[in-house]
């Protein structure tokens, strides 16, 4: 299994401005200390050896859209949520299925809010009369809420002008769902209007966990029993992350959002391999999300009692092999 993330930010999606880009380079080249380079492989080998993420990456703008692919030849696109994120994948799907991928997509839909659908009136194979859609969500009206957004006050493009065949199932939790090569599971999570967290196993037995937009308070972790059991030995858990401790307790308190340390104290408590901050702050630079990571990766370190948890911070463009 493979999991490719095309969009990592919550609420809003950004962009990098022309002064962020130039205080990178200045940073770049002041580490750099007036070395000279031969080409372009010698100035990469630079930047991968000695400069940090924050000065030579960044970790994306895009909002959330997160794909498990199962690596199976003949399996459907898997996807979960339709943040901005959707659009480059649509591209690059494009791409897969020139090269004879299926034409058929299965989505999976933490919630309804805006950020987690506005990718889908810019998803090109929406329009592939050849390509079979499946939208899954845990709430009844998730196709009342795709075609509002595409009403004429919000969208120039109708609903009804998109040409591929679209299909809604609606999803309850407990019960596993056998979608092409993939269990499928869903758990109700704390957010308004409600949140659906997934869990996918394959037939190797692999499992990720997707669960965004879900709040969790440190001070009722007894409570959370239900989702330590459903991130229970996941080999992937991407969790939303969106505050500090100190924000998720404080003024940010009943947004419906989480921190980094509640979400280590889960995975600890799940036996979980390996975790992945997601659901980014739109607000936060790359270097306050970097600062955060090395964070998280010291508290996990600090308060580990078994097994260890490997922290990741999920980027645009980051893929992970469970």
């Amino acid at each position: 299994m493979l999991v490719r993330f095309w969009g990592t930010r919550g609420s809003l999606a950004v962009a990098q401005t022309a002064k962020t880009v130039r205080d990178k380079v200045a940073h770049a080249l002041v580490t750099a200390g007036g070395r000279s380079f031969a080409d372009d492989a010698a100035a990469k080998a630079f930047i991968d050896a000695e400069l940090d993420f924050a000065t030579s990456g960044t970790y994306g703008g895009a909002t959330t859209c997160v794909e498990i692919d199962p690596a199976g030849e003949e399996s459907a696109f898997i996807v979960c949520d339709m943040g901005s994120g959707l659009r480059e994948f649509g591209i690059d799907a494009f791409r897969r299925m020139a090269e004879g991928h299926p034409r058929v997509f299965h989505f999976f839909l933490s919630h309804l809010h805006w950020d987690h659908i506005m990718g889908f009136p810019f998803f090109g194979p929406a329009f592939d009369p050849a390509s079979r859609i499946i939208i899954h969500s845990g709430h009844p009206d998730a196709e009342q809420a795709l075609r509002r957004q595409q009403e004429e006050i919000s969208f120039p493009v109708p609903f009804d002008w998109l040409r591929a065949k679209i299909e809604f199932s609606t999803l309850e939790p407990g019960i596993p769902y056998a979608i092409e090569d993939l269990t499928v599971e869903l758990m109700q999570q704390h957010h308004s209007h409600v949140s659906y967290g997934y869990r996918f196993t394959d037939s190797d037995g692999k499992v990720a966990v997707f669960s965004t937009d879900s709040e969790h308070k440190i001070e009722r972790m007894d409570g959370e029993a239900d989702v330590a059991f459903f991130f229970r030995d996941a080999d992937l858990v991407v969790c939303d992350t969106m505050y500090s401790l100190a924000d998720s307790v404080s003024m940010k308190e009943d947004w419906g959002h989480s921190s980094n340390i509640v979400a280590i104290d889960l995975c600890h408590e799940a036996a979980a391999k390996r975790l992945a901050l997601f659901h980014h702050e739109p607000t936060y630079s790359d270097e306050d999300l970097q600062r955060m990571h090395r964070e998280s990766i010291r508290y996990e370190e600090l308060t580990r009692e078994d097994n260890p948890l490997e922290v990741l911070c999920a980027y645009d463009g980051l893929e992970v092999r469970l």
